[in-house]
């Protein structure tokens, strides 16, 4: 089968940590013997006029590739281009909606228009989450009956057990546990402030974020909190496994795909209610918290520091999210049958 990826966040040289979750999945594609072509943005940043380009070199690339199926991560704008491409060339089409892209809908003038226009043209669409799935249906109606849910899935051998220890000193991680990690952008969705207003009211243990973002300044000089800056993914994996308990108490959180990284590493995790990691947790493996409250927050880092670890139901969950499982039903959906 032959595949036009068209994604507006791809890993490249000067930003290596960027849309990793798109990558590993096209990568997996690719390893079961499909044709990919990637036509991707591979930065941050940059003129808006990117998202033009981005459209231009689609519909070249499927002039010259004549793919089977034109694959956009993104609805808007990879997926209005995607969707552009496909029709001119009458390749089929898939759109995946990651979280952002239908908050965009309503939100930003002209975006719902140019999505609706894609999802009509879509095949089949894709969700991370039963939760975004909803979200994206009620948003845009023309998407119902068209939907599947598939989450990006986790590399379990990179995600994996290991013994903290090593990794901690490794790492720099000093002083006494409980050892908490939040990973991702320090901004207001991640919730960033709350987490470490409720990690202050705890006796002990440190908090360390691996992002950056806009709220950094207000983390600075807290006692027991650590600020890496951004990290490269296949750091993650390491900090993860250096933990005790993951963080995730964002405002909302579509997937949450830290959540399932940290259940590949057997770590307990402290996450949202909002969103998709309730798709994901069991009373076993991690705490749901309430993200406007930061005594709510407080009570789940305790609770998440009481689950074991390493966590085998953890694990037994990101197993039934492993990326080679998950290209597999991607693949059935572009080759156009319903996914096992």
């Amino acid at each position: 089968m032959r595949v036009l990826l068209v994604s507006q966040m791809y890993p490249g040289p000067s930003a290596p940590d960027l849309g990793v979750f798109v990558k590993q999945l096209a990568d997996e594609l690719e390893r079961a013997g499909n044709d990919v072509s990637r036509v991707v943005i591979d930065h941050r940043g940059g003129s808006p006029a990117k998202y033009g380009g981005l459209a231009a070199r689609a519909l070249a690339e499927a002039r010259r590739f004549h793919p089977d199926v034109v694959y956009a991560h993104f609805l808007f704008p990879a997926g209005a281009a995607a969707a552009f491409a496909a029709r001119r060339v009458g390749a089929h089409l898939v759109l995946t909606a990651h979280g952002r892209d239908v908050r965009n809908v309503g939100a930003i003038p002209g975006v719902a228009t140019a999505t609706a226009a894609a999802v009509r043209r879509a095949d089949a669409v894709i969700a991370v989450s039963d939760f975004l799935r909803s979200e994206l249906e009620a948003k845009i109606p023309e998407a119902q009956g068209k939907v599947h849910v598939i989450d990006s899935g986790v590399d379990l051998a990179r995600f994996r057990h290991r013994d903290p220890g090593p990794l901690r000193e490794e790492l720099g991680w000093a002083g006494e546990g409980p050892f908490y990690l939040c990973v991702g952008t320090l901004d207001e969705r991640k919730n960033v402030v709350r987490l470490a207003d409720a990690f202050a009211t705890l006796d002990g243990g440190s908090l360390v974020f691996a992002g950056d973002g806009p709220l950094r300044t207000q983390l600075e000089g807290r006692d027991r909190v650590l600020l890496l800056g951004r990290v490269s993914h296949s750091r993650v994996a390491d900090l993860i496994a250096a933990s005790d308990v993951v963080c995730q108490p964002s405002l909302i959180e579509p997937f949450g795909q830290a959540v399932l990284e940290a259940l590949a590493c057997e770590r307990p995790v402290a996450a949202t209610r909002i969103g998709g990691p309730a798709e994901l947790l069991t009373p076993e493996t991690g705490v749901l918290v309430d993200p406007g409250s930061v005594d709510s927050i407080a009570a789940g880092l305790r609770a998440g520091a009481e689950l074991p670890r390493p966590n085998p139901a953890a694990r037994a969950i990101a197993e039934e999210h492993d990326v080679v499982k998950q290209a597999a039903r991607v693949a059935q959906l572009l080759a156009g049958e319903t996914p096992k």
